[in-house]
């Protein structure tokens, strides 16, 4: 029977829990937030996990100071494997300032062998025969107690995580593409956190923007800040307040009273008597707003005109990539992400050295696909 995981509540289990982890050679981590259920969302739970199947929550909303476990993170050992661990990282080096040495990222390793479903569940089944719990990723994560059945989804999350690790690095080997995932691994690892920085134009980007009057976009204006308001008053996300597209319908109709109000779609009952003082007074201050007052948004830029060498060379490494794409059996932008096209065909290099100072191009590009790349140049 397996053990049941151990909690981790208190800044001394923390450190015990870093101590006994510093001499392994690797931890399955990964993580749950509460953003369906609170705003501003909080990381909300840390998973763990470790060879012997041995797994640890840690309660982040319980324990303040989490830089206990920041060394284990940090250097070459233990190798932390996560799945699809894109938004577990940014979480946690945003969050914590954590810094990550080395890790390996089981959803990643699957894209480079082609895999075409790379969820969790169906990768565990496919190579350990074994059945993940139904998923909890709508859970408010941030309850406490969890029930039995969430404690067993999140320590599954981890649990078996380093077998399908092990399974995945001898298909990597056999086809030669260890070094290729350890490379996006480490730039993975790499990758600076996105910091989020409030949007004063934020408002702008939303469906329907554009199409409204001036007026309409003050009343938007209004809107959208009153909804960021309620919204950490309530402690829910904004979408549950008010969606984007009520808002639109709002500041398109911007009613007068409740009556006016009601009749839009998403403004139910329960919403105006929450919410509806607050949302027709900000859109009467808007209405109430002078023309000159009235936000006026600036165009979009238009793209840089592409030369057209530079178009010839995109379209034909695009080309090149989906003839190659087939024969490693790997999506075209796993090959060569669009996010590389562009830069490659600016640059034009004439040989390897002009392509590995590519930006983010990767060393195992430049050695298994340089060649070629270069012969799709010369061809445009």
């Amino acid at each position: 029977m397996t053990a049941a995981p151990l909690w981790i509540r208190t800044g001394a289990d923390l450190e015990r829990l870093a101590r006994r982890l510093r001499e392994a050679s690797e931890i399955a981590v990964d993580t749950e937030g509460d953003s369906l259920h609170h705003y501003p969302e909080r990381l909300a739970l840390i998973q763990i996990a470790d060879r012997a199947g041995e797994a640890w929550l840690v309660d982040p909303l319980a324990i303040a100071d989490l830089s206990a476990v920041a060394p284990l993170f940090a250097g070459p050992s233990p190798l932390v494997v996560l799945h699809a661990g894109d938004n577990d990282l940014a979480h946690l080096k945003r969050r914590f300032r954590f810094v990550f040495g080395a890790i390996f990222d089981t959803s990643l390793a699957a894209r480079f062998l082609g895999a075409r479903a790379l969820g969790l569940d169906v990768l565990v089944r496919e190579y350990l025969g074994v059945e993940l719990p139904p998923s909890r990723q709508k859970d408010d994560w941030s309850l406490r107690p969890l029930t039995e059945a969430q404690e067993c989804y999140a320590v599954a999350d981890v649990r078996h995580l380093l077998a399908l690790k092990d399974r995945l690095l001898q298909e990597l080997k056999r086809l030669g593409r260890r070094a290729w995932v350890e490379e996006e691994c480490a730039a993975l690892a790499a990758e600076p956190p996105v910091e989020r920085r409030p949007d004063p134009e934020a408002y702008a980007g939303l469906k329907g923007a554009r199409d409204l009057t001036p007026r309409g976009l003050a009343i938007l204006k209004n809107l959208y800040e009153t909804r960021e308001r309620l919204a950490l008053a309530a402690d829910r996300p904004p979408f549950k307040i008010l969606s984007d597209a009520t808002l639109v319908a709002i500041a398109q109709q911007a009613p007068g009273d409740v009556a006016a109000l009601g009749g839009l779609p998403g403004c139910t009952p329960r919403v105006i008597a929450r919410w509806g003082e607050a949302i027709l007074d900000a859109t009467a201050r808007a209405r109430a707003l002078p023309d000159d007052a009235w936000p006026v948004l600036a165009r979009p830029p238009r793209p840089p005109s592409v030369p057209g060498g530079v178009r010839r060379r995109i379209e034909a490494l695009r080309r090149w990539r989906a003839e190659a794409a087939p024969s490693f059996g790997l999506d075209p932008g796993v090959l060569l992400p669009n996010r590389l096209i562009r830069p490659i065909a600016e640059t034009a290099p004439r040989d390897r050295a002009g392509l590995a100072r590519v930006q983010g191009l990767r060393r195992w590009r430049v050695e298994v696909l340089g060649d070629q790349i270069l012969a799709a140049l010369a061809r445009a």
